[in-house]
C-alpha cells in the first residue's frame, strides 16, 4: 500500500510538472504572440503612415493636418450685408462657423447621439471599436452605433481618406482596402486631437459634413432647412440635422418626411437616455411635427440670380490671376448691390411683366407672335429655331443629321415642369412643344445705378433665371431706338445748340450710296407736321424728323464720339440711321452713359465689386470705379434739362409718370422703341439714381403687331415706375427725392425762357430774330 501511494504520488507529481510546463509554455506563447502582434501592428501603422513601397497609398502631410484646408464656397455679399448667393462645386457649398457660433443644444445633441465619450478619448474610442466589431460578428452592426469617433469622421471628411487619390497597390478593393483606410483615419484622428482643442474639432466636424440638397456644413444646413443660423437651433431642430448625419438622403425631411421624423425621435430618445431632457419634454417634443422653413440654395433661386451668373466670369479671371479657386477658396466678395433695392427691382419686373404678358397674349389671341416686316407669320420658324437648341444637337450626335429618329424624338412628349406667371406647372411636353410655349413669352431687363459713385444697386436680367438663363442687362445687346437720341442732342448741346433752339417738324433727306435716299418718318408714320418745336420739345416728343435734322448738322461721327465718351462701349455705325438707334447696345452701358449727365459730365463705368476678402477676413483687393471726363459740366446739365422735358413738356413721352413720383422731385425720362416694336426701353433719371428697363421677346421676330402697344412707354416705363414707388416708400434708403445739381459757375444759357430763341439755326447770328442770351 505504501509503495502504491508513492507510485500515485509520483504520477500526480509528473502530471503537475507536465501541466506546469504546459502552462508556462502557453503563457510564454501568449506573451510572444501579444508582443509580436504589437510589433506587427506598430510596423503596420508605420508602413501605412509612410506608404511602404507604395503599398498603402499616400497620407496627408503633417503640415496639412496641422492646418487643414477645408474647401469653402465663395460668397457674394450685398452693400447692406446680406448674402446674395454663393459659388461652389457640388461638395463645396459650405460656410465656416466657430464653436461659439453653435448653440449648446446642437453641440450636446451631436455628442450624445454620435460620440458621448468624446471628451474622454484622444481620437480613438476602444469601447466603441469593440462594440462595432461585436456588431459585425453578430450581424447586428449599427444597432448601437459605429466605432468611429467624431475625430475619425472629421479625418475622413477633411482628407477624403477613401478617395482614389490615396489608394496604393494593395488598396484597390476588398476588406483589406477598408482596413487600410480605417487605419489612416485612426492616425489622422490622433494627430488632429494633438493639434486642436475638442471645441475646435466639433466646429470643424460640423463645417465639413453633408446634409443633402447640395448643402455642406451646419451653417448652410440650418439656413436651408430652418432659415436660422446655427446658434439659434433648438433641440428638435438639432435632432433633425444630427439625425441626417446617419443618411442625409434617407432622413431628408423634404424627400422622406416620415423617415426624418422617426430618426429625429430616435435622437431625442438618446437625449432622454443621457438625461439631457426629461420624460415630459421628450413626450412633448416627439409629438410635434418638424417645423421646416426650407429654402433650397442653388443658382436658380435667391436674389440677383442673373447678376451672380454674369459676373462669375469676371471673378473666375480675377481668381485665376491670384492663383485662387473661386469655387473652393471661401472668398467673401462684397458688392455694391443693395438687397432691398434688388428685391424692389425684382418685384417691379415681376409685377409689370405679369400684366404685360397677359396684354401680349390677349393682343395675339392665340396667334403666333413671330412675324416678318410685313406682319406675316414667319413660316417654318419653330423648325429653324429648334436646330439652335441643345436637345436637337444631342439627338443629332446620337442619330446623325436628317435621321427620322431626330424628328420623332423631338416630338415625343415627356413629363416636365414649365414656367407660368402663376407658378411652376407639371405638364406633358415634347421638345417642340416646349420651344413653342416659351417663344410666346416676353422678357425684360432692369438695372439701377448710383450716378455719382457708379455703384450698381439693382440688376435683373430676366423674368425667371431658372427658365430663362440669358441676361438682358449686360449679355444682351439690342437696338436702343429713340433711347439713343439723347446722344444726338447731347452732341448738339456740346456744339452750343441751346435747348430752346427751334426746328421745324419736317423730315430731312439723306443721300445714301448710289442714288438712294432716306427720309425718316415719325412714330406715327408721317414725314412731319411742319410745326416749330424747341429742341427740348422735340426730344420730349421723340420726333424722328428733328433728331435727323440735328444729326445732319452736328455730324454722324461726332455723335459716335460723344456717345463713346459718355459711356457707350459698343461699336456704333456712323450712318444716317444712327439717330434712330439702330446700332446694338446693352442696357448696362446705356444706364452708365445716361449717368454721365447726372455726374457733371464724368463718365463712370458701372461698378459692382468693392472688395474681396479671403476666408480669414483678410482683404485681398479693394476696387475703385473707372472714371473719365465724358463732357463738360455745362453740356451735362443742359442734357438733364432736356431729359426733364419728357416729364414736363406737353406731349412728352414721360408725362404719364404718376404725380406721387414727380411731386417735389426733378425727373428726366426717355423712352425708346425700335421700328417694329420688338424692343421697348425706358430710362429714368433723378439726382441720385439712374435706372433703365428693356422689354421684348428673346428673339427679335417676336413683338406686338402695332408700334404703340410695343412702345417703351407702354412696356418698359411701368417697370421703372413700380421700382421708384418702392424706393421712395422705403425710408431706410438713402435715395430720396431732390433736384439736379447745377454747374458751380451757373448755367451758360437761359433754359426756361425760350422766347428769346426764334432763329431756326443758332449759326445764323445775324438773323434779326436772334437774341444772344448772354447780351
Amino acid at each position: 500500500k505504501s509503495s502504491g501511494k508513492k507510485t500515485r504520488s509520483k504520477k500526480s507529481n509528473s502530471i503537475l510538472l507536465w501541466r506546469g510546463s504546459w502552462f508556462r509554455k502557453g503563457v510564454k506563447a501568449i506573451w510572444i504572440a501579444l508582443l509580436s502582434g504589437i510589433i506587427v501592428f506598430y510596423v503596420y501603422i508605420l508602413a501605412v503612415d509612410h506608404d511602404f513601397l507604395n503599398l498603402f497609398g499616400g497620407m496627408p502631410s503633417t503640415r496639412s493636418i496641422e492646418n487643414p484646408e477645408n474647401d469653402l464656397s465663395s460668397e457674394l455679399i450685398s452693400a447692406d450685408g446680406v448674402s446674395l448667393g454663393k459659388y461652389y462645386r457640388y461638395a463645396s457649398n459650405r460656410s465656416q462657423v466657430t464653436y461659439d457660433q453653435l448653440s449648446a443644444d446642437l453641440v450636446n445633441t451631436l455628442l450624445y447621439s454620435e460620440d458621448h465619450r468624446f471628451y474622454d478619448h484622444s481620437g480613438l474610442d476602444p469601447v466603441a471599436f469593440i462594440r462595432a466589431i461585436k456588431g459585425v460578428v453578430t450581424g447586428h452592426s449599427g444597432v448601437k452605433g459605429g466605432g468611429s469617433t467624431l475625430s475619425q469622421q472629421l479625418a475622413k471628411n477633411l482628407f477624403r481618406t477613401r478617395g482614389k487619390e490615396l489608394e496604393g497597390r494593395l488598396t484597390h478593393g476588398g476588406l483589406f482596402k477598408t482596413i487600410v483606410f480605417k487605419t489612416k483615419e485612426w492616425i489622422i484622428a490622433v494627430r488632429l486631437e494633438q493639434n486642436f482643442t475638442k471645441e475646435e474639432i466639433i466646429a470643424m466636424y460640423l463645417n465639413t459634413v453633408s446634409f443633402g440638397s447640395s448643402t455642406f456644413g451646419i451653417k448652410v444646413a440650418s439656413e436651408t432647412y430652418f432659415g436660422k443660423t446655427p446658434d439659434q437651433l433648438n433641440i428638435p431642430e438639432s435632432s433633425v440635422l444630427v439625425g441626417m448625419l446617419q443618411g442625409n438622403n434617407t432622413f431628408d425631411p423634404i424627400a422622406n418626411p416620415k423617415n426624418a421624423l422617426s430618426k429625429r425621435n430616435q435622437v431625442l430618445a438618446k437625449l432622454l437616455d443621457h438625461e439631457y431632457i426629461k420624460n415630459t419634454e421628450y413626450d412633448s417634443l416627439r409629438q410635434t411635427p418638424i417645423p421646416l422653413k426650407y429654402r433650397f440654395q442653388n443658382q436658380n433661386v435667391g436674389l440677383a440670380t442673373y447678376f451672380r451668373t454674369v459676373i462669375q466670369g469676371d471673378l473666375m479671371i480675377w481668381a485665376k490671376d491670384h492663383n485662387l479657386d473661386l469655387m473652393e477658396s471661401g472668398l467673401k466678395i462684397f458688392t455694391t448691390l443693395d438687397s432691398r433695392m434688388q428685391r424692389y427691382a425684382e418685384d417691379a419686373v415681376t409685377e409689370s411683366m405679369r400684366a404685360q404678358q397677359k396684354k401680349f397674349n390677349d393682343h395675339w389671341k392665340g396667334r403666333n407672335p413671330w412675324i416678318d416686316e410685313n406682319k406675316n407669320e414667319i413660316k417654318g420658324y419653330l423648325d429653324s429655331q429648334i436646330k439652335r437648341t441643345d436637345a436637337y444637337s444631342n439627338l443629332v450626335k446620337l442619330y446623325g443629321k436628317g435621321d427620322d429618329s431626330v424628328r420623332i424624338l423631338l416630338k415625343l412628349k415627356k413629363r416636365m415642369k414649365v414656367f407660368t406667371w402663376k407658378g411652376e406647372r407639371d405638364t406633358l411636353f415634347s421638345s417642340m412643344d416646349s420651344l413653342n410655349y416659351y417663344k410666346h413669352f416676353l422678357n425684360a431687363g432692369f438695372m439701377s445705378m448710383d450716378p455719382t459713385t457708379g455703384a450698381v444697386r439693382a440688376w435683373v436680367g430676366g423674368i425667371n433665371y431658372k427658365y430663362f438663363k440669358f441676361d438682358h442687362v449686360r449679355q444682351s445687346k439690342r437696338q436702343p431706338g429713340s433711347l439713343f437720341k439723347a446722344f444726338v442732342y447731347g452732341t448738339a448741346m456740346e456744339q452750343d445748340y441751346p435747348p430752346c433752339q427751334k426746328f421745324q417738324d419736317i423730315s430731312p433727306t439723306f443721300k445714301l450710296a448710289g442714288n438712294a435716299t432716306w427720309s425718316p418718318a415719325n412714330a406715327g408714320g408721317d414725314r412731319g407736321s411742319g410745326e416749330w418745336f424747341t429742341l427740348r420739345q422735340a426730344l420730349a416728343k421723340s420726333l424722328n424728323s428733328i433728331t435727323a435734322q440735328l444729326l445732319q448738322k452736328v455730324g454722324e461721327q461726332n455723335v459716335v464720339s460723344f456717345a463713346h465718351r459718355a459711356g457707350v462701349s459698343s461699336k456704333l455705325d456712323a450712318v444716317p440711321s444712327l439717330c434712330l438707334g439702330v446700332s446694338d447696345c446693352s442696357l448696362y452701358e446705356l444706364v452708365g452713359a445716361y449717368s454721365t449727365f447726372v455726374n457733371a459730365g464724368n463718365s463712370t463705368k458701372p461698378f459692382y465689386i468693392t472688395r474681396i476678402e479671403d476666408k480669414n477676413g483678410n482683404v485681398i483687393q479693394n476696387f475703385v470705379p473707372e472714371t473719365k471726363q465724358g463732357m463738360n459740366e455745362q453740356t451735362a446739365y443742359k442734357m438733364l434739362y432736356m431729359l426733364m422735358g419728357g416729364v414736363e413738356e406737353i406731349g412728352g413721352t414721360s408725362n404719364a409718370i404718376p404725380a406721387e413720383l414727380k411731386s417735389d422731385n426733378e425727373i428726366g425720362g426717355k423712352t425708346g422703341t425700335t421700328n417694329d416694336a420688338s424692343d421697348g426701353w425706358y430710362m429714368g433719371v433723378t439726382h441720385n439714381l439712374v435706372s433703365g428697363a428693356w422689354v421684348g421677346g428673346d428673339d427679335r421676330s417676336i413683338h406686338y403687331r402695332n408700334w404703340t402697344m410695343g412702345s417703351g412707354g407702354e412696356t418698359a416705363r411701368p417697370i421703372w415706375v413700380a421700382y421708384m414707388k418702392r424706393i421712395y416708400a422705403d425710408k431706410t434708403l438713402q435715395y430720396k427725392k431732390g433736384v439736379f445739381k447745377q454747374p458751380a459757375n451757373g448755367i451758360d444759357v437761359t433754359l426756361r425762357d425760350c422766347s428769346k430763341y426764334n432763329s431756326p439755326d443758332p449759326q445764323l447770328k445775324d438773323d434779326k430774330n436772334w437774341e444772344d442770351p448772354n447780351n
